[in-house]
């Protein structure tokens, strides 16, 4: 048998377990991990200290970079997170009353997990972290393959985790990790539908594409992040202006960080020069159509077909709208279903904002980079989810779930 099989085929059995595990222990496994994240700082820094030294050899980019980097704040994040995910209440088992038939019958649904998860990402150390602790809590197993640039420190995170469930006498196949980047394996693992039962990619555009193409298992995509600033004619210009360089400059690297500004008409000659001060003192590139480019010293001048660019980084893409009509238009067209921001006080407008644009999350006057799992308080998350499936958005416990009839009755039959 195969190392991808044998992989596969043993999370599914280590799936079993959960299914009779109480919300207490898996609470009190929870709270261990994060105290064992905690304890081995050290190990994870280290493991990804090689993982960093291999991308400045390979010359990643500064985006990817940023994803791969630890540090001991972002370890404590992690150890923060899992012990979030501890106190949310378990989804597993709750049940809602669907009603009474004519005939008789009773009808509930039950929610139950998804079976095994496979996790395929690129260099986001944390997310081996993250996975692990969402699918225990909900029940499921998970498989994760990581892209070569985070390789070691996903396993030394893993292994952590895997101890902890030794101790506990629970499969350590319960947090896997595919200990190979090659491509070939990854293939393989896609074809696995006998055991697993959902696949979610997270990277870029080129690995979610691949894994929609070739996987024979049913695909949540997590797709790339254009998200936009809309600043309507209503809106307090220095709260639009703090919303831009939170959502631009605070981190680049990214799916929530902002890609794209839209400035209404009315208010651009007042607005813009402020917006090109404040990115200049960023050192932000500046792409902009022709009207609104005037308002910087230096910028590239882009046509309408050049927008809908994920820079990942101090580059941005400015256009300036004539009606709210003219930017719903816009994110239509360039955005990617990610996050959306209006900056407005205008009641009306915003509620028509939040109505109309077709986005996983859209925004009122708050920082793109509220899009998060831990900031939206699902603990934190495995993915922005940008397809419209079962889940949409920040995928946290009750995203890794679905609901089973259950059908109660004395003896009907149908006639």
């Amino acid at each position: 048998m195969s190392l991808i099989k044998t992989l596969s085929q043993d999370a599914a059995l280590a799936a079993q377990t959960l299914a009779v595990l109480d919300e207490q222990l898996k609470n009190t496994v929870l709270l261990d991990m994060a105290r064992a994240i905690r304890a081995h700082s050290y190990e994870i820094l280290s493991a990804n200290m090689i993982d960093l030294a291999n991308a400045d050899a390979d010359k990643l980019g500064a985006a990817m970079i940023d994803r791969l980097t630890l540090n001991p704040e972002r370890v404590e994040a992690m150890a923060e997170g899992i012990e979030t995910i501890a106190s949310l209440p378990d989804p597993i088992g709750a049940e809602r009353d669907m009603g009474q038939r004519p005939n008789g019958l009773n009808i509930r649904k039950m929610r139950v997990p998804l079976g095994v998860v496979c996790m395929i990402y690129e260099a986001r150390p944390n997310v081996t972290a993250d996975a692990g602790a969402l699918c225990f809590k909900s029940g499921n197993a998970v498989v994760l393959r990581g892209g070569k640039e985070a390789l070691q420190t996903s396993k030394v995170i893993a292994s952590i985790m895997q101890t902890v469930l030794t101790h506990y006498g629970l499969p350590p196949a319960l947090i896997t990790v595919v200990p190979d980047p090659d491509r070939a394996l990854m293939l393989e693992l896609m074809q696995q539908r006998d055991y697993i039962d959902v696949i979610i990619p997270r990277g870029g555009e080129g690995l979610i594409n691949f894994v929609t193409d070739n996987s024979k298992i049913p695909v949540i995509q997590h797709f790339k992040g254009v998200c936009h600033l809309y600043v309507d004619k209503d809106a307090d210009l220095d709260s639009a202006l703090a919303l831009l360089l939170n959502g631009k400059t605070q981190r680049t690297g990214v799916c929530n960080t902002l890609e794209g500004l839209l400035v209404h008409k009315e208010i651009a000659a007042e607005f813009l020069p402020k917006v090109a001060s404040a990115l200049a003192e960023h050192k932000v590139t500046i792409n902009a159509c022709e009207h609104a480019s005037p308002h910087f010293d230096a910028c590239q001048v882009i046509d309408e077909q050049d927008f809908g660019q994920e820079y990942l980084d101090l580059e941005i893409a400015i256009r300036q709208v004539n009606d709210f009509e003219q930017a719903i238009d816009h994110i239509r067209r360039f955005g990617s279903h990610h996050t959306e921001v209006i900056s407005t006080q205008n009641e009306l407008t915003a509620a028509r904002f939040q109505r109309t644009v077709d986005a996983s999350v859209v925004m009122v006057n708050a920082s793109s980079r509220f899009s998060d799992g831990g900031e939206l308080g699902l603990g934190a998350e495995i993915g922005i989810a940008t397809t419209k499936l079962h889940a949409y958005g920040p995928m946290g416990i009750e995203s890794l779930t679905t609901e089973k009839y259950l059908v109660s009755g004395d003896g009907q039959i149908r006639a």
